[in-house]
């Protein structure tokens, strides 16, 4: 059964598999099967993204007993964000598990398949509890040569510390767009630094959404 192979790429054994099937329910697939009652992912993501949240901050916080607020912060945002969640997804083929109306294509979409992710950590802490969120996201979402690691800080940190010191400004964000419903809003934020063309991006939230402008700026930027 597919939702068995879901489950052996995420190395976890659900009791309630039906967690795991709301999980990854997309709304859209409820809309194109009325008859069908299943939940989709939107409560667990909201409640995974929490979970995330208080997992890595007490990781960094035993892992780097000398690490100051600032350094703690970086390594929160590095793996906290859309693009290290969405890199986890692919890996995974999370994209073929989903459940959509027929047509809809996910594979690339971030701002979904990062929620989708923060969706099964909810899913497993009703499942089991925090212990096994917390070896879910250890083992899964951190990287193994985290104490190596050199990319640490996140795109909006690094974004300002260049605009800092080389206009001794920060970056300015503006909301362009909000569309969708209320219950799957689509943001779309520009960024601007001085001597350079405004760059936009869009996100499921405000945050997401200016994270994704600042990497794509920082990629003009050749960083």
């Amino acid at each position: 059964m597919y939702i068995n192979k879901l489950e052996k790429n995420i190395n976890y054994k659900f009791k309630n598999i039906a967690l795991l099937e709301e999980a990854i329910t997309h709304s859209s697939y409820q809309k194109s099967n009325i008859n069908i009652k299943k939940e989709n992912y939107e409560r667990l993501e909201f409640l995974g993204d929490r979970v995330l949240g208080l997992v890595l901050s007490e990781y960094f916080f035993k892992t780097f007993p000398e690490a100051k607020e600032g350094e703690l912060d970086s390594y929160f945002q590095k793996y906290a964000n859309q693009e290290k969640l969405y890199h986890y997804a692919k890996s995974i083929n999370l994209c073929s598990f989903l459940k959509t109306q027929k047509g809809d294509n996910l594979e690339n979409n971030k701002s979904i398949l990062s929620d989708v992710i923060e969706a099964i950590i909810g899913a497993i802490y009703i499942d089991t509890g925090l212990k096994n969120c917390q070896n879910f996201i250890i083992n899964n979402i951190i990287d193994k040569d985290l104490h190596n690691s050199k990319d640490l800080k996140h795109p909006k940190s690094i974004l300002q510390e260049y605009c800092l010191n080389k206009y001794k400004t920060l970056p300015k964000y503006s909301v362009l767009n909000k569309s969708g419903n209320e219950h799957e809003p689509t943001y779309e934020v520009c960024v601007y630094i001085k001597n350079h063309d405004v760059v936009s991006a869009t996100g499921s939230n405000l945050k997401k959404a200016e994270e994704a402008a600042a990497t794509k700026l920082l990629n003009v930027l050749k960083f």
